[in-house]
């Protein structure tokens, strides 16, 4: 059931991420830009086809999808397994809402800590322009030589504390809405052959999706901004703190200045969550995989 668990959670999130990638690269240099960046969504992939060609739209998402596809897979696979502990071995316990929440964040916390490195190479691989790296690996090795190891771990702070409320409200807001559908709807309180259509996980993905990226983007977005660090014209030094990048931010640019990037994370909620709900449900019914 493991290698199912893992098999289903890293298909749908390397899927969805290749179909959203321009979105989340025009996402990442908003964040990073700031006031700076152009904010409308059109000029803003005119920019960069101008700059890059068509294909520069996926710059960055080669590391995304190497990177997602493990990520997934270990939250998705140790979120069943956590929720499977909660319940107890015998499985009599019925999993709350804030059951589901913890065993979310905790999900949430293991999958990030095993691929940060990776995070920050898709934030530089995404800023970076034409010819800059050669690839993935050469990005690795100029970060390497330059900032040193350390550098592999910028915004982590930010990143697992945003992961926190991100993770555990978009899977318990995601299993609790589904189960109530399927207890209100199908009377099986599971799957099966009444489970619920591709619809209802759209919507129940959506929402759970909407919800978790309100209470954590301020995070993601300071997080974001330490993981650029050297890249030319961040604003970002070696040495910013998350306090200090959070003062700046807001004394330099509002309040707002904390959801730069918003609209095209907003834009990419549906098909994303669309795509990696509906293939990661689609594939654990394929591999025979039972949830609780």
């Amino acid at each position: 059931m493991l290698w199912r668990h893992l098999v289903a959670g890293g298909g749908a999130g390397a899927v969805s991420r290749f179909c959203t990638a321009p979105l989340d690269r025009l996402k990442v240099m908003m964040q990073v830009h700031g006031s700076a960046a152009d904010t409308r969504i059109a000029s803003g992939f005119a920019r960069m086809i101008k700059e890059g060609g068509v294909r520069s739209l996926w710059r960055g998402n080669g590391i995304n999808v190497v990177k997602i596809a493990p990520e997934s897979a270990l939250k998705f696979m140790a979120y069943e397994q956590i929720k499977r502990l909660i319940a107890g071995g015998d499985g009599a316990k019925a999993l709350s809402a804030a059951d589901r929440f913890v065993a979310g964040s905790l999900a949430g916390l293991l999958a990030q800590s095993a691929i940060y490195p990776m995070e920050v190479l898709k934030t530089r691989l995404a800023l970076s322009t034409t010819g800059q790296y050669a690839g993935i690996l050469d990005c690795a090795k100029q970060i390497l030589r330059r900032e040193g190891v350390r550098a592999f771990y910028k915004g982590f702070v930010p990143n697992m504390l945003g992961v926190i409320p991100y993770a555990g409200i978009d899977l318990a807001v995601y299993e609790t809405l589904k189960n109530s559908y399927l207890q209100r709807y199908s009377g099986t309180g599971g799957g099966g052959t009444d489970g619920p259509s591709v619809l209802v996980w759209i919507a129940c993905g959506t929402v759970s999706s909407t919800c978790g990226l309100l209470a954590s983007y301020p995070l993601a977005l300071v997080c974001t901004r330490m993981q650029a660090g050297a890249t030319a014209g961040t604003g970002a030094t070696a040495g910013v703190t998350m306090t200090g990048l959070f003062k700046s931010i807001v004394g330099t640019e509002g309040p707002t200045g904390l959801y730069r990037g918003l609209v095209p994370n907003f834009v990419k909620v549906i098909p994303a969550v669309s795509i990696s709900y509906v293939v990661y449900e689609r594939l654990k019914t394929y591999l025979g995989v039972t949830s609780r």
